[in-house]
């Protein structure tokens, strides 16, 4: 590290630069003080994680970062919410969505970690340095609409099981919870922020729990013919929640947070100094751990997803209590555990909301900070990326305020928030796709066959199902 320190203050050609500085003229570099010189140090001493992290005896489970984050962020309230409609609304008939987004959702993320780790950049940085200026402002200007009005509503039924549970008022709880949840993403360490979210990622076992429980019966035969064979529907409630069930599957937000969160494992595991300093090219062991880190965290998140259905399935559509709109709805699911349901799902809610808001957020402001070139990380501290961090706050609490200006159920909300997602998702994609075929900014790291063949399989789908929910608004069935 006093290496690293002497560098910096000589501002010699081969000096690291803050995160979101790396446009600026490396000449600028000489007109640091040493009071941030010092302080970008202290930066990075936060952030690197401890030799005994790095070393190769550890297990697996502590190597896998991004990924499984992403993986099981996208299990958020929005998620839950949407699968649940799909599970009590057509009980199997949208199983075969989980095994067809599995390589999907592999695919498109796949890409958005290997831009981090080859790059050292998030997307907005890349989109910035290669593309026009309006394919940057528009895809960054989608992701913070979709991410705000995501947040909004996770808010909403998150305040809402925690009344349910707790009773109390729905704002004291909404009030609360967007304190905490704005508390933990400024002022809890990035390190330590990264093990909680790790953690979380167990909130969701109750569904599981559930399927395989004492007197809760599945027709497993019934189960694999729908999970293999594809059925379409017309209804417009069907549609819907199809686009719905993609959106919050295949989410725009993820692409970004898992191509900013490898960046910065890059930098904990001092692969890099700063987004966009790598101190050495991407080799193919890291890309190995990108590709094992990302199938673990999506085929986990589809697990959980799979079991979502099962249970409203036998516990909401068996009973005919199809149209689901609040969390005691929701919670219903769970019932076959006794007086433990409701905590269980209020518990669920709760832990992957405190997981996927900080997602939400922390996502727009990677991709407002690389747009501004703003000094940017969950490194770093606050008053070292002021603008980083007031972007998460802005967006956590417009979200917060959209529950005083709009009332509407708390699982048709999140069921609204995923089709939105949906809709983003596409033109999102299709810039991966750009990106990731571009050998100025991947080298030797371009797409193959199967990332190209299955990245326009999501776009597509995706599309179509989207024309389809749109078509039917405009002709009035829907």
């Amino acid at each position: 590290m006093r290496r690293l320190e002497k560098k910096r203050i000589s501002g010699g050609p081969e000096a690291p630069v803050a995160p979101g500085e790396e446009h600026t003229p490396r000449s600028s570099e000489s007109s640091k003080s040493v009071e941030e010189v010092v302080a970008d140090i202290t930066d990075l001493q936060q952030a690197r994680k401890a030799p005994q992290e790095l070393s190769g005896g550890t297990p697996l489970w502590k190597h896998l970062g991004p990924g499984l984050i992403t993986g099981a962020a996208d299990d958020d309230p929005s998620g839950i919410g949407t699968y649940s409609v799909a599970g009590a609304q057509f009980g199997y008939g949208l199983l075969w969505l989980v095994p067809y987004c599995i390589p999907l959702m592999i695919a498109v993320q796949e890409m958005c970690g290997r831009i981090g780790a080859v790059t050292g950049k998030g997307l907005a940085a890349i989109l910035k340095e290669h593309y026009p200026r309006w394919i940057l402002w528009g895809a960054v200007g989608l992701l913070f609409v979709a991410n705000t009005i995501n947040v909004y509503a996770d808010f909403n039924v998150m305040a809402a099981s925690a009344k349910m549970l707790f009773h109390g008022p729905f704002f004291l709880w909404l009030t609360l919870l967007t304190v905490v949840t704005l508390g933990l993403q400024v002022f809890v360490p990035y390190r330590s922020y990264v093990r909680f979210l790790k953690w979380m990622c167990l909130a969701l076992l109750a569904y599981v729990v559930t399927d395989f429980w004492p007197g809760v019966h599945n027709n497993w035969g019934l189960i694999a013919r729908n999970l293999f064979m594809p059925h379409w529907s017309k209804d417009p409630a069907f549609i819907l929640t199809v686009v719905g069930f993609l959106g919050t599957t295949i989410s725009p937000y993820l692409f970004f947070w898992q191509a900013g969160e490898t960046v910065e494992e890059e930098i904990a595991e001092g692969k890099a100094v700063a987004p966009g300093q790598r101190q050495a090219a991407c080799s193919d062991a890291e890309m190995r751990q990108v590709r094992a880190d990302t199938i673990i965290g999506m085929v986990a998140s589809q697990a959980v997803t799979f079991f979502i259905i099962l249970c409203t399935k036998s516990q909401l559509f068996d009973h005919h209590l199809n149209d689901i709109n609040t969390a005691q709805d929701a919670a219903r699911a769970l019932i076959p555990l006794g007086a433990a349901a409701y905590w269980l799902f209020t518990l669920g809610i709760l832990g992957t909301g405190l997981l996927a808001i900080p997602t939400l957020a922390g996502s727009a402001a990677y991709g407002l900070a690389e747009t501004f070139g703003w000094r940017y990380g969950l490194y770093r501290r606050f008053q070292r990326a002021r603008g980083f961090y007031a972007t998460i706050a802005a967006v956590i609490l417009i979200g917060f305020g959209l529950n005083f200006v709009k009332s509407i159920s708390p699982i048709k909300g999140l069921l609204y928030s995923a089709v939105l997602n949906g809709l983003v998702a596409p033109p999102l994609i299709v810039l991966l796709l750009m990106v990731c075929n571009n050998a100025k900014i991947v080298g030797e790291r371009r797409n193959g066959l199967w990332s190209n063949l299955l990245g326009w399989l999501a776009v597509i789908l995706m599309t179509i199902a989207a024309a389809l929910m749109i078509w039917g608004m405009a002709t009035g069935k829907m």
